[in-house]
């Protein structure tokens, strides 16, 4: 049975998220404010952390920093739950580490499947069923059990969203894949045509691994179809 940490300091909410949780088949934690939440999260190791931006004593965005940084946590998908919907807020809370992000008010139907996706994504292996797993061509080999890219030659770690994202280029290498297929694929659920969040992802991917990323060289921007992971480029 899974067990989801749920930090967040208004107890309607909380206890909103909890009784439904429960409902569905997990063990809810609470906690009520940053501090006592990232402690939490050390303490109990949940399977998912879902976390308030608005909190007190520690902010959210600072929570999830520090869960990143903490090798006890860093690998615990975090689901951001905020009043704040404005696409900067969602790309500061990407930024931050999270892995999905649900503005309030929201459905409880809409929470369930997005938990459900991160659960699946963390536990799953990372080529879709039914497909001949590609993990190595050319200069990028993909290391699953470590999270792990080799980059000619180069170890890269990656984050759990930005392996699944690369994966997902790599097994349509020198072709475009349009966001529709990589947030169905990625997220693991359909959601809206939310273009910024796959851009958050691209440029930390792109941070990583092109020599030059603003100038991108092996992730390709194919304005208006998606995006092309063109492992034929030479490097300079």
């Amino acid at each position: 049975m899974s067990r989801i940490l749920v930090i967040d300091d208004d107890p309607a909410i909380t206890e909103l998220v909890s009784i439904n949780l429960e409902m569905a088949g997990y063990t809810p934690i609470q906690a009520e404010d940053g501090i006592k939440g990232q402690a939490l999260a050390v303490q109990t190791q949940p399977d998912l952390i879902i976390l308030d931006i608005m909190l007190p004593k520690v902010d959210g965005l600072t929570v999830c920093q520090r869960l990143r940084r903490d090798e006890r946590t860093a690998h615990i998908p975090v689901l951001m739950l905020t009043a704040l919907g404005q696409t900067q807020d969602k790309v500061e809370g990407f930024n931050a580490g999270a892995d999905d992000y649900l503005t309030k008010p929201f459905e409880i139907e809409e929470m369930l499947a997005r938990v459900k996706a991160l659960l699946r994504r963390s536990d799953r292996s990372p080529h879709p069923p039914g497909h001949a797993e590609i993990l190595s061509h050319g200069p990028l080999t993909l290391v699953p059990e470590r999270l792990e890219a080799i980059w000619f030659g180069k170890t890269v770690k990656l984050t759990h969203l930005e392996f699944e994202l690369l994966h997902c280029l790599l097994q349509r290498h020198g072709q475009t894949v349009s966001p529709r297929e990589i947030l169905k694929e990625v997220w693991g659920y359909d959601p809206d045509d939310d273009i910024e969040t796959i851009r958050v992802h691209i440029r930390h991917l792109r941070t990583k691994l092109e020599p030059d990323p603003r100038k991108p060289r092996y992730i390709k921007t194919v304005y208006g179809a998606g995006y092309c992971l063109d492992l034929n480029a030479e490097e300079n």
